[in-house]
């Protein structure tokens, strides 16, 4: 993974770095390097890979992700290392005659939503990063990750809690991952250049960046992905890439161009060896809060 010289967008740069506004990564600790996993043996017709798919969320098996590849009529599944060889044969049980269409990868680590204390946008104890500054009416606000916006209620510039950025008006997580916090101090830029964008695809090239690791850039591996963390917390609909992250990454924002596409949820491997990490897309959370990026 290379790390790259510039952000495509200056206000993006000036809005992390002015404003700290960093809220924290909800990644792990490991390398994640894609482990051997056999074809599956059959496929299933679109109708059936849906029950699959939930069949593998009720095996309730922490550390595992996975989502449903139309074109190839198979569930995708990938473990993080805490699972254990009884976890995947559960998985295996939990899919019953179907567990054939089954692809199962292994990753080093842990998928983990883990936030960091370090020296960003704070709140209480912890850090995040700033996803996409938002508006909603005539009202600006920062938009990040829902796991941040669940362990603070006002978050600030500097870990001194000196300079008020303003409170979390709005959080989900698990579920989904994304928050909403208000900027109440005038004084504050929160400059824009992004727009909104179409989902993203299998295959395209994207940028990501954070406050503890940077930018860096990798590629969309799977859609509509179904994440079980090992602290147990679920969400859906994610983004799977191969970018990597780092704790204090999270909420940070997922781009192309300046197209926005999502924010850091959380995943393993850091930004020396790589990893996997999961975006929550930012046109849910745009939905949810009657916001546009500008």
């Amino acid at each position: 993974m290379r790390t790259m010289r510039r952000t495509p967008h200056t206000g993006m740069t000036r809005s992390i770095r002015l404003l700290a506004a960093t809220l924290g990564l909800l990644t792990a600790t490991a390398v994640a390097a894609p482990g051997a996993a056999a074809a599956p043996a059959h496929t299933a017709m679109p109708e059936q890979l849906a029950a699959i798919s939930d069949a593998v969320l009720n095996a309730e098996v922490d550390g595992t992700a996975w989502y449903v590849d139309q074109d190839a009529g198979r569930v995708v599944v990938t473990a993080d290392s805490t699972v254990t060889p009884a976890g995947l044969a559960k998985v295996m049980r939990a899919a019953g005659p179907a567990a054939a269409t089954l692809s199962i990868h292994r990753v080093a680590g842990a998928f983990t939503p883990l936030i960091a204390a370090g020296d960003a946008i704070y709140g209480g104890q912890y850090r995040c990063s700033l996803g996409f500054n938002v508006v909603s009416g005539s009202t600006h606000y920062v938009l990040t990750a829902g796991h941040c916006g669940n362990v603070a209620q006002t978050w600030f510039t500097d870990k001194a809690h000196t300079t008020l950025i303003g409170p979390t008006v709005s959080s989900s997580f698990p579920g989904t991952d994304y928050a909403l916090v208000r900027y109440d101090d005038d004084t504050l830029a929160h400059p824009g250049g992004f727009t909104s964008a179409p989902n993203a695809y299998i295959g395209e090239s994207v940028t990501r960046t954070g406050s503890t690791s940077g930018t860096h850039t990798g590629t969309v591996t799977g859609l509509n992905v179904t994440v079980r963390y090992s602290d147990g917390g679920t969400v859906r609909g994610l983004i799977q890439t191969d970018v990597c992250a780092e704790p204090g990454d999270s909420g940070g924002p997922l781009y192309e161009g300046t197209k926005a596409l999502g924010l850091t949820s959380g995943g393993s491997g850091d930004c020396t060896v790589g990893g996997t990490t999961f975006f929550q897309p930012v046109n849910a959370a745009l939905a949810k809060y009657k916001a546009s990026v500008y």
